[in-house]
């Protein structure tokens, strides 16, 4: 999979990968303002094929980040995409001297979890009614760069 910055070009895709897999998707406007409005947001995408299969961002504020979406399209799934996806964020994160990567993950998605788990990652609160679609409950999640990065 190749990774790269994403742009407005990749929104269509990218939208299309935020219907798929969740419940309340990115849309178009909060993409434009992360690709060019918010000056700490990081957003790739991931290809195979020139087809966009992965899509992610996070915010590198100073001494701190926060992984803001990551989604891999379902029928390339547990194929290590995902990994390959947060290993860049982290290595971004990494040269611009980020200490702590945070995120927020509702807590049925188990998989997800797990994956996080894997690098790392632990749930240091719960965030009550975190999602607006049906108020389900999120942890908030949090590593230390050092440890992501090999």
């Amino acid at each position: 999979m190749n990774i790269r910055k994403m742009t407005e070009h990749d929104l269509d895709a990218v939208l299309l990968l935020e219907e798929e897999l969740f419940s309340a998707p990115w849309n178009r406007e909060h993409f434009l303002f992360e690709l060019y409005e918010n000056p700490f947001s990081l957003c790739l995408i991931g290809e195979i094929d020139n087809q966009v299969v992965a899509a992610g961002c996070a915010w590198i504020i100073y001494e701190r980040a926060e992984i803001s979406t990551v989604g891999v399209r379902k029928d390339y799934q547990r194929k290590g995409y995902a990994k390959q996806m947060l290993n860049m964020i982290h290595q971004t994160a990494a040269q611009h001297g980020v200490h702590h990567i945070f995120l927020e993950v509702r807590v049925s998605n188990r998989p997800a979890i797990a994956l996080y788990e894997s690098f790392g990652y632990r749930v240091t609160k719960v965030r009550k009614n975190y999602y607006s679609d049906n108020h389900e409950d999120a942890y908030e999640m949090v590593a230390e760069v050092k440890s992501l990065v090999r």
